[in-house]
């Protein structure tokens, strides 16, 4: 008998009337609009305008969503398009099933073409959601817990999570709760990235590669520890490899983007004032010749005031000399 574990949801759905209320996409909602809260800080910080993260978010949401389903479906399309099973079902993402990797890498197309269409740096922007996008990813896990999904090995451990569901091949029992491990390492690495960018003054993206790096350093073991299905190359599970790969890239950006930009962007958003040294010299400028106007207005009416002298003593030289005449 076990004396503690996590116990599972006995559904992921309820229904208010017709309408079903799921989990998973609730995880997902939630998550969305906390990256968008705190990357709109971040923004505001950096020098931007309020309201620009979540505008460009308009095209990096639905983009990211669906790069999330097409990378699940690829990389399992077994499960909808095998023998006996229901291509339909390929459609019906509350049910589960977004690839992280797929999601970023559309949400980063959708991303780019909102802030190019606002003229704003895409690195810059990265930078200032990474934090959030790493806090909604470890909300979103929470969503794989109301579907009884990706858990790992059986175990025995306390925080030991107790499926209940036989359903799409799942046998009851005891698991390690990877989703857990995998929502305590996001809200970690997105604790990182906010230390290391105040630290560091991060820029030109390298906040946004931190944050790819650490996770997928996070996923690696994680992703080991998982006994769904899932494709093998050499040993080890296809995102195990994406994993690697993507952390070799984030690393190697890290470090050629920082020898060849280093620093951080001055305006991260046309026609804002961000107090960077070209807005402190443009205000200075302005000074001078504010400065010079007022000495020009000082030396002319210096000059007036010493003709009006002038005619003023030969006014009374003339009133005296009429008046020795006059005697």
């Amino acid at each position: 008998m076990e004396l503690s574990y996590i116990p599972s949801p006995s559904r992921g759905v309820l229904y208010l009337g017709p309408i079903p209320l799921r989990g998973y996409a609730f995880c997902i909602i939630i998550g969305v609009f906390v990256a968008v809260w705190l990357g709109n800080k971040r923004w505001i910080a950096r020098g931007g305008r309020t309201g620009t993260v979540a505008d460009i978010a308009v095209w990096a949401v639905p983009f990211g969503l669906v790069g999330g389903r097409l990378y699940h479906v690829i990389t399992d399309y077994e499960l909808y398009f095998s023998p006996g099973r229901d291509w339909v079902d390929a459609f019906k993402v509350w049910e589960g099933g977004l690839g992280i990797w797929g999601a970023i890498a559309l949400g980063a197309l959708g991303a780019w073409i909102g802030a190019r269409r606002r003229g704003i740096p895409m690195p810059a922007y990265a930078d200032a959601v990474a934090p959030g996008i790493a806090f909604a990813q470890a909300i979103g896990r929470w969503g794989n817990w109301f579907n009884q999904e990706l858990y790992g090995r059986e175990t025995h451990v306390p925080w030991a999570l107790h499926i209940t569901s036989s359903e799409g091949g799942r046998v009851p029992g005891y698991y390690h709760p990877t989703f857990l491990y995998e929502s305590l390492w996001c809200v970690g690495v997105a604790l990182l990235v906010i230390w290391a960018d105040r630290r560091f003054k991060l820029g030109h993206g390298r906040a946004f590669a931190l944050y790819v790096a650490a996770y997928c350093v996070g996923r690696g073991w994680i992703e080991y520890m998982r006994v769904d299905d899932a494709h093998h190359i050499l040993g080890l599970r296809l995102n195990d490899w994406t994993a690697i790969i993507v952390f070799l890239l984030a690393v190697t950006y890290i470090v050629v983007s920082s020898r060849l930009r280093p620093g951080r962007e001055a305006v991260v958003e046309p026609g804002v004032s961000d107090g960077s040294a070209d807005d402190t010299e443009a205000a200075a400028e302005a000074v001078d010749k504010s400065e010079d106007k007022s000495e020009a207005k000082a030396e002319i009416k210096a000059e007036i005031k010493a003709e009006a002298d002038v005619a003023a003593e030969a006014e009374v030289k003339d009133e005296t000399e009429s008046a020795t005449k006059k005697s």
